[in-house]
């Protein structure tokens, strides 16, 4: 039943991905995200809805805009289909719940900041804050307990002191993402952070061989890692943790 029940949220999570996309382009840029409809980036060729097939249009025009020829990023289709593979398995993890529409708002929302911190270097107020609020009244919601807005404050009290400790490797958009991510996962959220800290050595140490002492003023986006060390959490955060405290 779950696993059917994933397939057929596959298709619609592809569509989520692809507003996400626009969300992720539109918002770093204070552009609405109605308004005009989707269009080349570059030139402002409005796309017509055969160009605007989730992944199966990047496919067709081979990357290229059809009125410009700019090259598109492959960061659109790989948007489209994440969002897309952790919609549905947040509806295999939790079926047919309200945990499961929680998780994949969560998981959405981690894909978006995700976007807008790669090419931009932000993690957006309007998209990050709301989201939080919601996953914490959610979760308390579902299971009425102080351990989502414990979660969702310590995580980011625990990353603001970071900051303050190292203001050139943190900053506060990653704060306040720390505060979706304990709303979402609650006791687990230590395993999300210190996934996320974990999966950022791995380029700083590359910077640092490549280029030395200079790469201490190199930043990278710490947004991309953190919501990897959520989506780990979410799916198997209580076994990591469970398994961590069990070799004391």
């Amino acid at each position: 039943m779950s696993f059917a029940l994933s397939a057929v949220a596959f298709v619609p999570g592809l569509a989520i991905g692809s507003f996400l996309n626009v969300v992720a382009a539109r918002v770093p840029l204070k552009r609405s995200i109605v308004s005009p409809g989707s269009a080349c980036m570059r030139c402002g060729h409005e796309l017509r809805w055969y160009d605007n097939v989730p992944v199966l249009s990047y496919l067709a025009l081979r990357g290229r805009c059809r009125g410009c020829d700019a090259r598109i990023g492959f960061v659109y289709p790989a948007v489209e289909l994440l969002t897309a593979l952790l919609v549905a398995a947040s509806f295999l993890a939790f079926g047919w719940s309200g945990e499961s529409f929680v998780a994949a708002f969560f998981c959405a929302t981690l894909v978006t900041v995700s976007a807008t911190d790669l090419s931009h270097r932000i993690v957006p107020n309007v998209v990050v804050l709301p989201a939080a609020a919601i996953v914490l009244v959610a979760m308390t919601a579902l299971d009425p307990s102080a351990e989502w807005a414990l979660g969702a404050f310590g995580a980011a009290l625990f990353l603001f002191l970071a900051a303050l400790a190292y203001p050139k490797g943190m900053g506060m958009g990653d704060v306040k993402l720390a505060l979706l991510l304990g709303a979402m996962l609650g006791r687990v959220a230590p395993v999300a952070l210190m996934l996320g800290m974990v999966a950022a050595l791995v380029p700083a140490v590359v910077l640092f061989v490549r280029h030395g002492s200079a790469a201490r003023k190199m930043g990278i986006p710490f947004a991309p890692f953190l919501s990897l060390g959520g989506i780990v959490a979410l799916f198997f955060g209580e076994e990591l943790l469970d398994a961590y405290l069990s070799s004391f």
